[in-house]
This record gives C-alpha cells, structure tokens and sequence, in this order.
C-alpha cells in the first residue's frame, strides 16, 4: 500500500512528509476536504505547523488525494489504531517487550503469545509496526504484569532479531 502511495507523491518531498503523517496517526480524508482523527477534525494549519509547511500545501496535498480513486478509497476510510499503552507501562505496573524481527517471517505473534501465556500473564496490547512505513520496524506488546526475563526463549523464535523487556 504505502509503496503505491509513494509513488504518487514521490516528486514532491513535503507532500510525501504530509501524508505519511496522516497515514501514520490513522487520520482520514473525507469528501468535504477535512482531515479527521476519528470524529475530531484537524484544522490544516495544526498540520502545517507541525510539519514546518505552508497550509496551502496541506490542501493541495488533500484535493490530489481526493482527485486519486485509490488514494480516496484509502484515506476515507482509515481509522487511528488506538492509544499505544508503551510510554505509560511501568506508571500501570504493565510490563513491555519490543522485539525486532525479519518482517516477512509468518507467526512471530503467534509464538510470542504462547510464551507469554506459558508465563500466565496476559496482553492488553499488541502492536505491529508497518515494515512499509517504518525502516526498524517494531512489534511492541504490553502485557497485565511485567514478565520475568524470558528473552532467551523469544530469541529461539525463527525470524527475530532482538527482544528488549521492560
């Protein structure tokens, strides 16, 4: 997906930064050419701000995604992925694993679930990073309790690279 995406704005390095950040939160692109987190609106000049470009770019940026049939089908319907819990872990005595890992490889969250639930502790929150849109992409899991060091057995597994417990 992001690949297809890119390639659209490819040629035009602040459009590009502009919609990938709209991509990443999960903001959508609806037919009145808002940009929406949720129910909440974003006004194009917060945007603009935070990316250090002029609002009019953010709009143009907007109306070729509205003017694009795939781009529109995409960002009309995205949705924010939720609150991640990582950075509020240890304030709720929840315990983090981070675990780098070969993208492609099929079942990583599969087996690291078992292990965990070996541990009889369970998840409150999964999250894969999107290898398309981040370079180290990173699958972070947020568990009820913070687990004992269990990152030999998570190594085992076919395809990761590394594991942090926190």
């Amino acid at each position: 997906m992001w690949n297809k995406i890119e390639k659209f704005f490819i040629k035009n390095p602040k459009k590009l930064k502009i919609i990938r950040t709209i991509l990443e939160f999960g903001l959508s692109i609806k037919e009145n050419k808002r940009i929406y987190c949720g129910s909440i609106e974003i006004p194009y000049s917060k945007i603009a701000n935070a990316l250090n470009v002029d609002r009019r770019v953010v709009i143009n940026t907007i109306d070729l995604v509205l003017a694009d049939k795939y781009l529109k089908r995409i960002f009309s319907k995205i949705k924010p992925a939720g609150p991640s819990f990582q950075d509020i872990a240890k304030e709720n005595e929840f315990g983090v694993v981070e675990i780098s890992a070969e993208p492609k490889t099929v079942g990583i969250i599969a087996k690291v679930s078992e292990l965990i639930a070996k541990e009889r502790v369970s998840i409150r929150q999964i999250i894969a990073q999107d290898p398309e849109l981040y370079p180290d992409p990173k699958l972070i899991i947020i568990t009820e309790k913070p687990i004992t060091d269990i990152t030999k057995k998570f190594l085992e597994i076919p395809g990761i690279d590394s594991v942090s417990i926190f």
